[in-house]
């Protein structure tokens, strides 16, 4: 290690990181937005700064990973780096795909004054929940050790370089030592920034991908503060944000922390494509930090070394006696409400104007979901807005082309949501007045473009079509009809509402001499999703669905909070009315139908069953053996039998829903998405005979030791 003394290297360090908007594929706005990035650095002072994982082609790649194109791509918009002005004078890291010996890697490319300085490979892939790194790259296993990589000859051209490290190395610059990780090295049990630590490693950074889950925020930062209150060092960690191009929303959350205290914090939703956090770190408190852990010392004396790539460069200035650094500061997390408001609403503006489409149409029912639907909208406005008043260009440019009017500045939200929402009752004669004035009294408040539509005509004509061919008409149950008779009666209505739905998303903006179309929202839950409690291809079938991974509970806290925050009193009817499908006659023009009676279990069951069946891996018989405990005070052990068995029983015939989902924002780790979260059968031998014998055979038991128990009180 280089001389550290203070005065005459420098002790005062000025580092950066950042949060970007990168888009799959995007090169050239993947690659303007990591200029940007680079500069605003330079101009606060930075002299070193780290980007997201894999920002240069995007993190979303998916299987164009596996395209040689994706990888020369990425290489040109690296020699583009290179040779920029921008890049000069700062030790500037970026992601890439690279391929090495016929084999792909996911990795980060270091380099100064347009000379490579390491490839650094990933080690420990993503390959749970949506992460299918594994699928498109291969870890690399050669801890702490460095081949030579050669270069693309387009990439010698710049550099002068035949070839460069690549493998398991640190930067020793002439004032520190730094080390990477890239996101999923910091969650491992055995993190390379222990080792790098032990070995005199001071500055550790994390190129990340994360994505947006509800309550998930303090994990990564408690990772990273506990990181580094044990082995001491300033942790620099990056992120992506936004929507590049499928149901996840990275969500920023960028920081820099310095001996277990964070000293920056990103915003974790904005709409700002490019955020960047700089501190000015005293390299000396990490020293004496380390110097009373005596374990940490200790385990030092005998550590096996990392190959050091020496860098001609350092990240402190000779006289910085003056420069003031860093303070600690408390990070503040946003409520699941808040998070609920933003997060979604986010998302939906990325997919709104890089779809190049003219807004959205939503189905409106009067009902929680569709409404929380609305209000997430009127968020995604409220952000808008405020992003334009605070001066961001790029949120004025992107409004003026979904308008299509280049002279067009939002300033009041309720005026552009009704630019860029269309609200739609669609009533039948199963349809009661109170939801028809619940969804007006709400379209009213957040300003929306509102239509109402009856689609008794087009029932009756499928009915009549029905007849003409089959000679028969079916009945509500209500009226004699069968469970069959009164399914398709209510399935009718539903799918008829489907195609008005995209009809009108079609056609609505030409009706009103506007160019463009809308893209249709859906509705549906995430409960209601795992049940299987809705129609196939339904009004719930839509272009995307920002709800879709959000429960019911979490829903009706979401309202509450856009009730007490945006002051939309609408919202308090709806709150309070039961939830229903309104797809049954009216008994004297009241609901009779309700959604919990209709799915035999409440939506507070339907969210413990999600989180255990996904979240603790748990089938019918495991289901069973921790349901009797939980619910221990509440039901008995045939009561608790009978409500899993049900629930098996309802999600396995309905899984097949699950293949033609809506495309959802993904917000809890309980979601039932067939895409790639959450793999399983879609047809299921439904009586689940083994599964629910042994159930029953622990129902017994249980039921004979109570017997026994009451015997033995007895006597």
């Amino acid at each position: 290690v280089k001389s550290q003394v203070g005065g005459i290297m420098g002790r005062t360090v000025t580092v950066a990181t950042c949060a970007l908007n990168q888009w799959a594929l995007d090169f050239d706005g993947n690659l303007e937005r990591i200029l940007k990035s680079i500069e605003i650095a330079k101009c606060k002072g930075a002299r070193y700064r780290l980007g997201p994982e894999l920002e240069i082609c995007g993190y979303g790649c998916s299987d164009h990973y596996f395209e040689s194109d994706t990888l020369l791509h990425s290489f040109q918009a690296l020699a583009k780096l290179l040779e920029s002005s921008v890049t000069q004078d700062i030790i500037c890291d970026v992601g890439m795909p690279v391929m090495h010996r016929n084999v792909r890697y996911n990795c980060r490319v270091i380099f100064l004054n347009k000379k490579i300085l390491l490839i650094r490979p990933k080690m420990a892939l993503a390959n749970t929940g949506n992460y299918r790194e594994m699928r498109w790259f291969t870890p690399w296993n050669r801890s702490r050790q460095v081949e030579d990589y050669f270069l693309p000859r387009m990439i010698q051209a710049i550099t002068n370089q035949e070839s460069v490290p690549f493998g398991d190395a640190v930067l020793a610059t002439l004032d520190t030592c730094i080390g990477s990780e890239i996101c999923e090295e910091l969650w491992t049990p055995n993190s390379p920034h222990i080792e790098m630590g032990i070995d005199g490693v001071e500055i550790f950074t994390n190129s990340s991908a994360s994505h947006h889950v509800l309550r998930k925020a303090h994990m990564r930062v408690d990772l990273v503060n506990s990181a580094m209150t044990k082995n001491g060092g300033i942790y620099i960690l990056a992120n992506q944000k936004g929507c590049d191009g499928d149901r996840l929303y990275y969500d920023g959350c960028a920081m820099i922390c310095m001996n277990g205290a964070t000293v920056a914090q990103g915003l974790q939703f904005s709409l700002d494509d490019v955020e960047v956090l700089v501190a000015t770190l005293d390299l000396e408190d990490v020293r004496s930090y380390r110097a009373e852990i005596s374990s940490r010392n200790f385990a030092a004396s005998k550590v096996t070394p990392y190959f050091r790539v020496k860098v001609s460069f350092a990240l402190s200035c000779s006289d910085d006696i003056n420069t003031p650094t860093s303070e600690p500061i408390q990070w503040r997390y946003h409520s699941p409400e808040e998070e609920i408001s933003l997060g979604p609403a986010c998302w939906l503006w990325d997919y709104l104007r890089r779809s190049r489409q003219g807004g959205f149409l939503l189905p409106l029912s009067g009902g929680v979901d569709s409404s929380a639907t609305a209000c997430i909208v009127y968020s995604m406005c409220l952000q808008v807005c405020s992003a334009v008043w605070n001066g961001n260009q790029g949120v004025l440019l992107d409004v003026r082309k979904i308008v299509n009017d280049e002279s067009y500045t939002p300033k009041d939200p309720r005026e552009f949501c009704r630019r860029i929402l269309t609200t739609c009752y669609m009533a039948s004669e199963n349809s009661s007045q109170a939801t028809y004035d619940r969804a007006k009294s709400l379209t009213e408040e957040i300003g929306s473009y509102h239509i109402n539509i009856n689609i008794d005509g087009v029932v009756k004509a499928v009915w009549v079509v029905f007849s003409a061919v089959m000679g028969r008409l079916p009945q509500y149950s209500m009226c004699g009809g069968s469970s069959r008779e009164n399914l398709a009666l209510q399935n009718v209505q539903a799918r008829i509402r489907m195609v008005f739905a995209y009809l009108f998303a079609q056609l609505c903006l030409w009706t009103r001499g506007i160019p463009g179309g809308l893209l249709v929202l859906g509705s549906s839950n995430v409960d209601e999703s795992l049940r299987g409690y809705f129609t196939k291809y339904d009004c719930s079938s839509a272009d995307i669905n920002p709800i879709g991974g959000i429960s019911k509970n979490d829903l009706r806290s979401f309202i509450q909070h856009c009730l007490e925050n945006f002051h939309l009193r609408a919202l308090g009817s709806i709150l309070s009315a039961p939830p229903t499908a309104e797809l049954e006659p009216l008994k004297e023009g009241q609901v009779a139908q309700t959604d919990e009676a209709d799915m035999g279990m409440t939506y507070d069951e339907l969210s413990v069953y999600g989180k255990l069946r996904k979240i603790a891996k748990a089938g019918p018989y495991s289901m069973f053996c921790k349901l009797v405990n939980m619910w221990k005070d509440i039901c008995t052990p045939a009561e608790v039998a009978s409500k899993v068995k049900h629930f098996f029983r309802m999600y396995s015939v309905n899984r097949h829903k699950m293949t033609v989902l809506t495309p959802s924002y993904h917000a809890a780790n309980y979601s039932p998405d067939d895409n790639r979260f959450d793999l399983r059968p879609f047809l299921y031998n439904s009586a689940w005979s083994w599964q629910f014998r042994c159930i029953d055979e622990q129902v017994s038991k249980l039921e004979s030791k109570e017997v026994n128990s009451r015997l033995e009180d007895v006597v």
